[in-house]
Formats: C-alpha cells, sequence, structure tokens
C-alpha cells in the first residue's frame, strides 16, 4: 500500500490540518508530510499541484485525493486496518456523526472571534452574545457525550474517534483565551491537550516562524 502524503498549513493557525493530523497520529499511521505557509506566494503557486479544492489539508493515497478534513478521516478508517473512526452502537454513531457535523458546518461566530493561535497564551477576547452561544453549546456536547457514551474511556464516546479530532482545535482555542469550563468539558480538554500528538503539534506550532495578522487578537 503506497505511504499517504497529508498536505498541511501553518501548524498553528490550520485548525483543519490538525484535525486530520491528529486523526492520522493517534492512530500511527505513518505518512510524508508537506507544510505550505498560509497567506503567502508560495502557497498560492503551490497548492493547486496537490489540492483541487485550493484548500489544506488535502490527503494524497496513490491515485486518491481527499481534500476536507472530515472526509480524510472517514477515508483513513475505511483503508487502514485497525482505525475506528465512529463509535459501533449504532446510537452512538448517530449522535457522534451529528456533533461531528455540527462542528463542521458551524460555530461561525466562534471561528472568526477566537482563532485558534497555538503559541499565544492569556489572550482575552470579549465574545458576542453568538460567540458565548457557541462556545456554551460545545461545552454541552462535550459534557453530554461524556457523560453518555464515554464510560469505556477518557474520550468524547470512550475510545478515541473522528468526534475528539473534529473538537481537538476548539481545545486549543479555549486554552489560548482562558475560556471557563464546566467541570466534565475540562476534564476532556485536558485529556486532548496532554495528547502526545497534540503536545508534538504545538510544540511545532510554537517553532513557526509565519504570522497570519488576522488571527492574532486579544
Amino acid at each position: 500500500m503506497a505511504t499517504p502524503h497529508l498536505v498541511i498549513g501553518n501548524r498553528n493557525y490550520s485548525t483543519w490540518s490538525l484535525r486530520a493530523w491528529l486523526f492520522l497520529r493517534h492512530h500511527g499511521i505513518e505518512f510524508d508530510e508537506t507544510r505550505l505557509a498560509l497567506d503567502t506566494e508560495a502557497f498560492r503557486q503551490a497548492i493547486g499541484h496537490y489540492s483541487p479544492s485550493g484548500r489544506v489539508p488535502v490527503l494524497i493515497h496513490g491515485p486518491v485525493r481527499v481534500w476536507d478534513s472530515l472526509a480524510i478521516c472517514e477515508y483513513v478508517s475505511d483503508v487502514f486496518d485497525g482505525v475506528h473512526g465512529w463509535p459501533e452502537d449504532p446510537a452512538a454513531r448517530a449522535e457522534a456523526r451529528s456533533a461531528v457535523c455540527e462542528m463542521h458546518s458551524g460555530f461561525a461566530a466562534l471561528r472568526d472571534e477566537l482563532p485558534m493561535n497555538c503559541r499565544a497564551r492569556d489572550r482575552r477576547v470579549d465574545p458576542s452574545l453568538q460567540a458565548s452561544h457557541d462556545i456554551g453549546r460545545i461545552q454541552a456536547i462535550w459534557s453530554e457525550m461524556r457523560s453518555r457514551f464515554g464510560s469505556g474511556g477518557p474520550w468524547l464516546f470512550g475510545r478515541f474517534s473522528i468526534a475528539d479530532s473534529m473538537f481537538a482545535p476548539v481545545a486549543m482555542r479555549f486554552l489560548t483565551y482562558g475560556v471557563p469550563l464546566q467541570d466534565a468539558a475540562q476534564v476532556w480538554m485536558t485529556e486532548m491537550l496532554a495528547h502526545p500528538a497534540m503536545r508534538e503539534w504545538i510544540a511545532a506550532a510554537e517553532q513557526e516562524p509565519e504570522i497570519v495578522a488576522a488571527d492574532e487578537k486579544g
């Protein structure tokens, strides 16, 4: 089987890159990696060679190209032995997919007002009413999923799943901006930030020289 090739953006800022990268790393899948610095001429010149959408991440696996984080995680789950992207229980699987789709397409105010910035700490912003609603809704998802489905392990659905990868950048956001959390949500966030792959990602992000001004808030 060909070695997968994952193309990502800046670790410091690229939430979608983190999601796919973390899922691969958690499952111990070996892959080649190309990092393209966002908002640069080099990115604009190179990205078309890899991604039909002009965005990162994109996974190239032999003749297959997958250019969406959720699709990458599902593809990896389908193709690689021992990778379980979703819970086995049908009810848990349905709710995991619902939560992931809500994250994938929603929370626009949170994304805009609290951008991921892995290098930054003690940033402060005054979230709008909508961003505050997003924060509360995400905490409710984490707390409910842990309460109902998390008995088999430390993750949202017990065993690590696509849902954990999809919410990982939010944990980083909450750390950067000092968002106060409910107990159950805080437990999951602490577990996520202690994940060896997350620690590896953050350490590499701290060494990146590029600055994207629009994502330097607070």
